[in-house]
């Protein structure tokens, strides 16, 4: 991993402890977009003529990286852009299972809309929460956060496949954006039925790029008539309405989606396994040690399945001296929201515990 440090010029100055917020900018994608203007500006139209062909590397790079066919893979500018759409697209009569205090993202796009709603709690037992409310409210959905971005509390993916068994019928709509990048998954054997992320964070990407991935069947469960904004073709747009164009209505930026490819590419070239590797071997003795100084809330604590976003007791004075002492993190809720990624190192831990 020491090679793949390089890739991010700033580790030379900070400790950066703050991906749950942004990712860094990796070399790999910077000369990316360097060469991608350079060739918009000497090419302007003529290199235009092209972005179809870099959308669909755009698709099967994603497709790849999270085992879904290129034509049920859309791109879109943010989470929640596309969250919107999607929700736009669901009859309003359905009832919707959300996780309270959930991103923000999430539960406004579905609040705002005049669903009928229903709520679990976001505790050490949140799988039991989930199971109970489905048990008693029976909802058309579930739309949840993968991982928490306050807290990092993550739900298992084993209980989304009982509960998926158990209530096949029930359609699982999931924010990935605190989650995608950090381990290996396998869309097409998960039990959900949509998963949307940003990749500004742990995909390092930068900013302006998203991506939806869809179940086949979804295509039948969405209909939203009115997001027929312009008849669009292509391989995986082949006709006027068709799906995933929905999701992708104007111009799509081949500077922001080549950048989603080369940061795959890249994640590609360090090997996904390696990742989710390098982020346990840090999470594990981090949630260890931070917990030991009765530092994170015991809904956290309890928990055996965790991320690696942790949301430490501290206030502005703390934080500032964090801050003083190059080491990046953020306020968040109630404490301190720190998280760690592949090119962090045991010796950034060790300096964060010594600052606390």
């Amino acid at each position: 991993m020491k090679n793949f440090k390089k890739q991010f010029p700033l580790l030379e100055q900070y400790t950066y402890l703050d991906t749950a917020a942004s990712g860094l900018l990796p070399e790999a994608v910077l000369e990316f977009r360097q060469d991608h203007d350079l060739d918009f500006l000497i090419g302007g139209s003529i290199f235009r003529e092209n972005r179809e062909a870099m959308f669909l590397k755009v698709r099967k790079a994603v497709g790849d990286l999270f085992h879904c066919a290129p034509n049920l893979v859309a791109l879109t500018p943010n989470f929640s852009y596309g969250f919107n759409l999607l929700m736009e697209g669901i009859d309003r009569s359905k009832k919707v299972l959300l996780l309270r205090k959930d991103y923000p993202s999430v539960n406004w796009a579905v609040e705002s809309r005049g669903f009928k709603v229903c709520y679990a709690e976001i505790d050490e037992n949140l799988e039991q929460n989930v199971a109970e409310a489905v048990e008693k409210e029976k909802p058309d959905i579930f739309a949840f956060s993968l991982v928490q971005y306050i807290n990092g509390i993550k739900i298992d993916p084993a209980f989304l496949l009982k509960l998926k068994e158990q209530y096949p019928e029930l359609l699982l709509f999931a924010d990935g954006t605190q989650y995608c990048g950090t381990e290996k998954f396998n869309f097409e054997a998960s039990a959900l039925d949509v998963l949307g992320a940003s990749a500004y964070k742990w995909l390092n990407a930068g900013y302006g790029n998203a991506f939806f991935l869809f179940k086949e069947h979804m295509q039948e469960k969405i209909a939203p008539k009115e997001l027929e904004l312009k008849d669009l073709r292509g391989k995986n747009k082949p006709h006027k309405g068709s799906f995933i164009g929905k999701f992708e209505p104007g111009h799509l930026d081949t500077l922001n989606f080549g950048s989603l490819k080369a940061a795959i590419d890249l994640i590609e070239q360090i090997g996904i396994d390696k990742i989710e590797s390098r982020v346990r071997e840090l999470s594990a003795p981090a949630k260890e040690k931070l917990a030991e100084r009765g530092l994170l809330e015991s809904a956290v604590v309890n928990r055996k399945l965790h991320s690696s976003i942790f949301n430490i007791k501290g206030d502005e004075k703390l934080f500032q001296k964090l801050r003083s002492n190059k080491i990046i993190c953020s306020m968040r809720g109630e404490g301190i929201r720190v998280s760690f990624i592949y090119f962090n190192t045991e010796a950034d831990l060790d300096k964060l515990l010594r600052n606390l």
